[in-house]
Order: C-alpha cells, then structure tokens, then sequence
C-alpha cells in the first residue's frame, strides 16, 4: 500500500468542496463523509470496490462529484407538492455507495435504497449505513429487474447508457417519478437512442471543484406518467 492510498480525505477539505458549491454542510455532515471515504479505504484493500484509491482523487472524483449534484436534489425535494409523502430514492449500480452515500449524509429527509449485483458491493453500502448512523440508507443485492418496490426518482452513475437505464428500470418509477443519470459530457447520441415515450426534460450541467472534466444531470420521465414531481412545465430537450 502507498504512503498515498493510506492517507485519509480530511473533513475540512470536504467542507471545502461543499462551500465551493454553496452547499451548506455541518461539522457532522463533513465528518461523516470523511468516515465513508476511511471505510471505503478500508474495503478497498481486499474487495475492488473502486479503482480510485488516492485519497486525492477520492475527494475530487467521487466525493466533490456526488455533492455537486446534491443542489439539484435539494430543489426538486423543495419543489415537491405539499403534502408529498417522503421521496423514494433508488440508486441503480451504487457499487461503494456513490452517490446513494452522499445523498443519505446530506439529504436525511431521503429514503434512498443502492442496488447491485454484487454482494460484497451491497453489504459496504449496509455497513455504511450501520457505522454512518443512516436508518434510512439500504443497501440491496439483487438485479435491479428483480426489484419490487416503485420510486420517485431512479438514479444512477457510471451505470450504463441512458437507454438501457430506462429499459431496465421502467418498472421502479411510480407515477410521477423521474430519472436522473450522472453524466460526463452531454449525452446527446443517447439521448437521440430514447425510447419514443421517454422525455428528457432538463440536462443541468455542474461544475466539480477540482475535476477539469465535463459533468451534467440528464433528467427524464415517462411521457404517459404525468408531470414529473418536482419540475414545472417541463420541455422536451432536443439533442444537438
């Protein structure tokens, strides 16, 4: 093991991160994420969780990518109707938890369930959410075919092109639920590969402190499903 891999994120970097992108974190919040990214380290060294193990890109790869989408989160649970019973999230692929981890650290009004094929990938999201203190974070293994539950919003990240997502996953969106796929640059090619009745109706682009790479938030609905919580008015987005 390098000197490099067992050296640890600080919380005063991620707290760093989280100002650079407006987002209010508490010394909590900042600590907790820090004590994911030691565990992560720390599974890392028998299971491949993930080929990042610099602590370095740690922080800027995968930590400061999942919090910049956190603000687009924040709005479409803002957003919401009154009365709204609390959001089902599912992240589909989750692998070592991202973003399913840092979304249950920063959004704890959440429910969000990470699924994976493999084992070991479920069982670190479950240990996180012991360790963490996050009741509401589960970690499944299974096919996300297989699963019987419904959600308001289907994530994922680094999972597959947007129109295998969607295939796979048709039959978790409630009525009235949304996808949302991390991407790198816009998607435009899978965008044009969507089904007919599947409507991209906002890609967001982010800005990652530290990351000179492209990333964007590709939102998308059912077409037949009504109005997709969270959003008004929602517009058909063209590929270009």
């Amino acid at each position: 093991m390098s000197a490099a891999e067992d050296a640890a994120v600080d919380a005063a970097a991620i707290a760093g991160v989280a100002a650079q992108l407006g987002l209010a974190i508490s010394p909590a919040q900042a600590d907790a994420l820090a004590a994911y990214a030691a565990l992560l380290a720390r599974w890392n060294r028998t299971y491949n969780l993930t080929a990042i193990r610099d602590p370095a890109q740690v922080l800027t790869q995968h930590l400061a990518d999942c919090l910049a989408s956190v603000p687009a989160l924040q709005r479409w649970l803002a957003a919401r109707a009154p009365g709204s019973p609390p959001p089902r999230v599912l992240d589909v692929g989750s692998g070592g938890g991202l973003p399913a981890v840092v979304w249950a650290v920063m959004l704890p009004g959440l429910a969000v369930d990470a699924v994976d094929a493999v084992g070991k990938k479920a069982a670190f999201v479950r240990q996180c959410a012991a360790a963490l203190r996050l009741p509401r974070l589960h970690g499944h293994h299974a096919r996300v075919e297989a699963l019987g539950a419904r959600y308001d919003l289907v994530a994922c990240r680094a999972f597959a092109t947007l129109a295998d997502f969607v295939a796979l996953t048709r039959t978790c969106l409630a009525p009235g639920g949304a996808w949302l796929a991390l991407k790198g640059r816009r998607p435009d090619d899978e965008i044009a590969a969507l089904p007919a009745d599947v409507e991209v109706f906002h890609v967001e682009p982010l800005q990652v402190p530290g990351l000179g790479a492209e990333r964007c938030l590709v939102w998308m609905r059912l077409l037949d499903s009504g109005p997709a919580q969270g959003f008004a008015q929602p517009s058909r987005v063209a590929a270009r």
